[in-house]
């Protein structure tokens, strides 16, 4: 990538159960990271469905803009949230989030089945949020998950990067908009 928004990675984390207070509550991370900046954006969800996913590509386009970023195009896996190319009905028709991204004039790009290297930054993020995030939090509703994962949002977008010359996502989008 070239320059900043011309594909952002688009993936979904399920929230690991030993995290949540509630047995009966389930929590999803949508994760979208520039591939350019590697600037991310992060949202909680109590679904992952493409209605889920085509409010977060709303948001994440709003998220983007007021940052100078005019996204082109989003890429994600072959899952149901995203694309219906391995539905036996309804492979013609297309998903919410598909028509969203028609509709916000973004190109929705598809990786090969199986292969989740080529969705490798958003992929490695989730073992890194594993790690740095999910090992030591409780989150006990959906306001408490997402007001934590903001936090950690603003705190991992400030992390200086060896990729960036040691700047921070934010810091390297700047000498760019």
């Amino acid at each position: 990538m070239t320059y900043p928004g011309q594909r952002i990675q688009v993936d979904v984390k399920v929230v690991p159960r030993r995290c949540i207070a509630d047995p009966e509550l389930r929590l999803f991370q949508y994760t979208a990271i520039d591939e350019f900046t590697r600037l991310r954006f992060l949202a909680s969800y109590p679904e992952q469905s493409t209605y889920s996913s085509a409010d977060f590509l709303k948001k994440l386009v709003k998220w983007y803009a007021r940052r100078g970023i005019r996204v082109e195009c989003v890429q994600t896996d072959n899952g149901f949230e995203f694309t219906n190319r391995f539905s036996n009905s309804r492979k013609d028709l297309p998903t919410l989030f598909e028509r969203t991204a028609a509709d916000l004039g973004i190109c929705h790009k598809l990786i090969r089945p199986y292969t989740p290297r080529h969705n490798g930054k958003v992929e490695r993020s989730h073992r890194e949020d594993q790690k740095r995030f999910y090992s030591c939090h409780s989150f006990f509703s959906l306001e408490d998950f997402a007001k934590q994962l903001a936090v950690y949002n603003r705190r991992s977008n400030n992390f200086p990067m060896r990729p960036l010359r040691w700047l921070s996502p934010l810091d390297f989008a700047v000498q760019y908009v």
